[in-house]
């Protein structure tokens, strides 16, 4: 691939030894404790209509421009889950490599459907926003039991309500990387659990004529269904593994490297 240099704090090069835990994400935000206080969002009247008005009407067109004039995005095969929207709620899997457009692209991948973001507690930390952000979609992930309890409900509720819920399985932000980083079958505990589909998400990043910015365009796949015939534990396990070779695959397409990454060998 060729690579050319994109203007700002990341650099050309970086060097890992640890796909699984190492963060690269240029924002350093101090995360909030999130325990059994914290809000994640509710089901009345005036919490829809406060998460309409700054949802709909305001965050989404601002991040439709952005989106469209600064990576030129595009969505491949969003039909695979629109056929699902008048079905069940479900949980859609993506690569993490974009500390912006990850928080603004399942808006447009699942629209006109709602969508939530399980996301590490930096999010809803920035200063200006932790308030407003479970009108946005945020679900972090709680610190306490507490806040375990409220969290796991939530997601049911999301569910019940026939909504989407976004994870992205890397767990970590690897600015622009090309690749599929290996995940754990954690977090496929919940379609599993919900008996519901999931579907995923590749966003990869290719070459423009004349623009050193590269273009997002993000493959859509599924719907991807449990296999009920094996134990609880093996689905997440065989689901896991079915939704990382598709993932791995479309990645494929990327074809524009502007990040190096570099495995260090331990001294």
């Amino acid at each position: 691939m060729k690579k050319d240099k994109v203007r700002g704090e990341l650099p050309d090069t970086i060097y890992y030894t640890d796909e699984l835990n190492e963060e690269f994400s240029p924002m350093k935000i101090e995360a909030r404790k999130i325990d059994e206080n914290y809000d994640y969002g509710k089901s009345t009247f005036g919490w829809k209509l406060i998460r309409f008005f700054l949802y709909r009407i305001v965050a989404l067109p601002i991040a439709a421009v952005f989106l469209k004039l600064k990576y030129r995005h595009k969505i491949v095969n969003r039909r695979a889950l629109t056929k699902n929207n008048k079905g069940s709620g479900y949980f859609v899997f993506a690569n993490h490599t974009n500390p912006v457009c990850d928080a603004l692209i399942p808006t447009f991948v699942s629209f006109p459907r709602g969508v939530f973001v399980i996301v590490h507690p930096n999010n809803v930390s920035i200063p200006g926003l932790g308030n407003i952000t479970h009108y946005l979609g945020a679900l972090p992930l709680p610190d306490t039991l507490g806040a375990t309890k409220n969290f796991m409900n939530i997601i049911k509720t999301r569910i019940s309500e026939h909504k989407a819920v976004m994870i992205y399985p890397e767990a970590h932000i690897w600015p622009f990387y090309t690749k599929i980083r290996p995940f754990s079958d954690l977090s496929f505990r919940y379609p599993v659990q919900h008996k519901v589909p999931s579907f995923c998400f590749t966003n990869t990043y290719q070459k423009r004529r004349f623009s050193k910015q590269p273009r997002i365009v993000t493959y859509v796949d599924g719907p991807f269904y449990p296999d009920e015939s094996l134990p609880s534990k093996e689905q997440k396990t065989e689901l896991r593994d079915r939704i990382y070779r598709t993932m791995c695959e479309r990645a494929k397409n990327s074809n524009y490297e502007i990040i190096k990454y570099i495995r260090k060998e331990n001294d």
